[in-house]
């Protein structure tokens, strides 16, 4: 039987990958945004893992609100990276230092 500990585990590990897929890949923005939805998806997990736990559905709840804005964030993303690509036909981070103001 799976008890709280191993959702936890499961949890922590999806949000280390997610972590390391951040610090190690500093070059391509669509693998960053991956990582970032990976990270948010590990937290839901945890907040699910709490609510059946604690056998309260707030938890649950919870996780339909960060979904759906995990859902606008990464359509906004999507779109900020297509409109950067069709300028400067590239999606790599080191290209885009010179849009610092």
């Amino acid at each position: 039987m799976l008890t709280l500990s191993h959702y936890l585990v499961l949890g922590a590990i999806l949000f280390a990958i997610s972590v390391l897929g951040i610090f190690l890949n500093r070059k391509n923005v669509i693998v960053i945004l991956m990582a970032i939805e990976l990270m948010l998806l590990a937290v839901n997990m945890n907040f699910v893992a709490f609510s059946h736990y604690l056998h309260d559905t707030a938890g649950q709840i919870f996780v339909f609100f960060i979904l759906t804005v995990a859902a606008a964030e990464a359509a906004i993303g999507l779109a900020i990276l297509v409109v950067l690509f069709r300028n400067l036909s590239t999606i790599n981070v080191q290209d885009l230092d010179h849009l610092k103001g």
